[in-house]
């Protein structure tokens, strides 16, 4: 039996939820170095009407905002799909070397490369991630006893060192350390529209694949024993999910650089809302992990404004404490 703890009707949720993203959105447009007002917002966003305020909101914060919504989205829905295909609590992107990975490919393609599109940059995240992902289960299953999330966070915090060392040494070797480091510091200035349209086909397709596969995330999160009794291709299902997590990290990565914890932390407070059943918990994760983004992000470009505070550092800051409470509970924190 899924244990179910959501006392409150599903579609009340969704509607809050849709709610507080619809607030940080408009919070997020809003704020920032330049001061902006909701006419102004209104204006850019309803008519053809121009002006300095108008163009910023238009051409910087808009598209800016937008890539935050799809790289939350997308890492909170990875994060969710990997907590519950392992059923490890402390599974997301970053801690099993998926976005070291990306990284890394990111800083060979600079470096080999540097002639590489958005596009191809992209393809090479989604290598990496690739690799990345394999070196760490493939080491955590080395052992007799299969896998643990103890095991899986030292062979993660592992593979994640050397392919970041990797990346740092590359940097510096063909000099590019300051274009990795601006890349990979994880942050959203300079997102353009031509971004996004690449971006968006593969982030929809990564959301809307998981939530088809939603039902059966849930049996997996069970046990592998009840999955297989209920007649459901546990391998087959794993290799979509994994596929699908490639492509939400790789283009998360590709857009933003690391961003950690995100991935953690969101289906973890979604799970404490909704309860286990994941038909509710991807929806609700790439809601909340949306919102948390243009957070992190609006944060970023006020506390020390005009000067912004990469949003990878901002995220870290909130995700480091939530990360040791669920190891100190045991992953069981929030459930």
């Amino acid at each position: 039996m899924i244990n179910e703890k959501r006392t409150i009707p599903f579609i009340y949720i969704l509607i809050v939820g849709i709610l507080v993203l619809l607030f940080m959105f408009i919070a997020a447009m809003i704020f920032g170095a330049a001061e902006t007002t909701i006419k102004d917002v209104w204006l850019a966003l309803t008519s053809n009407a121009t002006g300095e305020k108008i163009s910023i909101i238009r051409e910087i914060r808009l598209p800016r905002e937008v890539a935050g919504v799809l790289v939350g989205a997308s890492l909170a829905v990875s994060g969710a799909i990997m907590q519950g295909m392992t059923r490890n609590p402390l599974a997301d992107p970053g801690l099993l070397g998926l976005t070291s990975g990306a990284s890394a490919a990111l800083a060979v393609t600079i470096a080999l490369i540097p002639s590489a599109n958005y596009f191809g940059i992209m393809i090479a995240c989604f290598i990496g991630a690739s690799v990345g992902a394999i070196l760490v289960l493939g080491i955590g299953s080395m052992k007799k006893g299969g896998f643990s999330p103890f095991r899986i966070v030292l062979a993660g915090a592992a593979v994640s060192a050397f392919l970041y060392a990797i990346a740092d040494g590359i940097g510096l070797y063909f000099k590019i350390s300051k274009d990795v480091s601006m890349w990979t510091a994880g942050g959203l200035i300079g997102t353009s529209w031509n971004q996004l349209q690449i971006i968006l086909p593969f982030i929809s397709i990564g959301i809307l694949i998981s939530l088809f596969l939603s039902r059966q995330i849930t049996i997996l999160s069970l046990s592998e024993e009840v999955a297989v009794g209920l007649g459901q291709k546990t391998t087959q299902i794993k290799v979509i999910l994994f596929f699908v997590i490639i492509l939400l990290t790789g283009a998360s990565v590709a857009l933003v650089g690391n961003t950690a914890f995100i991935g953690l932390m969101v289906p973890h407070v979604v799970r404490s809302i909704v309860g286990t059943d994941y038909r509710f918990i991807i929806p609700m994760s790439a809601i909340f992990g949306a919102s948390f983004m243009l957070f992190a992000d609006t944060l970023g470009r006020t506390i020390n404004s005009p000067y912004e505070t990469p949003v990878a550092a901002i995220v870290a800051m909130m995700g480091l404490p939530f990360f040791l409470i669920i190891v100190r509970k045991g992953g069981r924190a929030f459930l």
